[in-house]
């Protein structure tokens, strides 16, 4: 009987080994601005393929960008897409480059916390500038009183928060800001971390989200899935058009619009301030950092897989989580891109 359990014990430690050995695990990291997203995603393709295990860490663009170049994940991803430094810096390394793939469209919403106030604001592109480079600092100034008429707001400081690590919903906070500020272009710019004028930090569109919660009179800026599922107000955003917009898929789709149909071949490009009376104007594509070249084959053959269900079946599932669809010409382009993966 002793022989005959220690036989058994034994197959099924081999057992147990050849399962694990027939497992691939994938590594990526970046964004939580699409977070939410990724997480269904991947737990949606693990179910259709189960000896495929995809693992992401959700710490910020800046560090999805830091850990693909530094080739300690076999992905990365970024709501800011990397600038031709990084790019050249990369390439001059290694001998081949890293490639962007948009996987969904998403926006930043402000957010805030005023007690006694349960209006949904309205806010132009010089009242939030203001506020973040310190000049708007109380709740009934008239940048933003004038376009909340009939709101009786407080003469209470404003508590500005914003991203404390390096993060793609920061880029498009700031891409924003920089397009509709010349004073914040020129004194603080855009990228995915940036010198504050002022303002707390809270890491993670979770730390930002919580941070507002439990700071009366608070502002800032979260994904809107975040706002969302942590039931947070937030306001319509005053766009190129003159109109006063609340984030939704139908306003993220119409400022996607215009750059689906000239899409660069790089797939890098800003949507911030886009044209249209329908276009949220603070929407943006989020992109996964591919390397283009792979030792492993079968990583590589795993990630393009991945990547093409994603742009398939995967986009049926982005409006649940209020993301929008990528642009059938964008999906088209990328199909095509995955090829140049070896």
């Amino acid at each position: 009987m002793k022989r005959i359990a220690t036989l058994l014990l034994a197959v099924f430690i081999l057992g147990a080994i050849a399962v694990a050995e027939g497992t691939l695990s994938i590594n990526g990291a970046g964004a939580t601005f699409p977070y939410p997203m990724y997480s269904k995603w991947f737990d949606e393709y693990h179910k259709k393929n189960g000896n495929l295990q995809i693992n992401y860490q959700s710490i910020g663009s800046g560090g999805g960008i830091k850990q693909v170049t530094e080739g300690t994940v076999d992905f990365g991803a970024s709501d800011g897409p990397m600038n031709d430094e990084q790019l050249k810096a990369f390439q001059d390394k290694h001998g081949f480059p890293i490639l962007h793939f948009p996987t969904v469209l998403g926006a930043d919403v402000p957010t805030y916390n005023i007690p006694g106030v349960s209006a949904e604001l309205n806010f132009t592109p010089d009242a939030i500038a203001g506020i973040f480079l310190g000049k708007v600092t109380k709740w009934n100034d008239p940048l933003i009183a004038g376009a909340n008429k009939g709101v009786s707001l407080p003469d209470n400081d404003i508590v500005v928060v914003h991203r404390s690590d390096g993060s793609g919903t920061t880029y498009i906070w700031t891409d924003y800001l920089s397009k509709v500020s010349d004073e914040w272009k020129n004194k603080v710019g855009k990228g995915t971390s940036v010198n504050w004028p002022v303002g707390l930090g809270g890491k993670g569109n979770e730390g930002v989200a919580g941070l507002i919660k439990q700071t009366p009179n608070a502002f800032g800026y979260v994904e809107l899935i975040y706002a969302i599922q942590n039931k947070m107000p937030y306001g319509r955003v005053k766009n190129s058009s003159g109109s006063f917009i609340k984030a939704d898929l139908g306003g993220v789709t119409a400022a996607a619009a215009g750059a689906a149909k000239s899409m660069p071949d790089d797939f890098r490009v800003s949507i911030t301030d886009a044209p249209g009376k329908t276009a949220y104007p603070i929407s943006s594509f989020t992109w996964l950092l591919v390397p283009a070249k792979f030792s492993d084959s079968a990583k590589r053959d795993a990630i393009k897989g991945f990547v093409k269900w994603m742009l398939a079946d995967g986009q049926s599932q982005t409006e649940a989580l209020s993301y929008a669809k990528l642009p059938k010409e964008v999906v088209a382009k990328e199909m095509k891109a995955l090829d140049s993966i070896q």
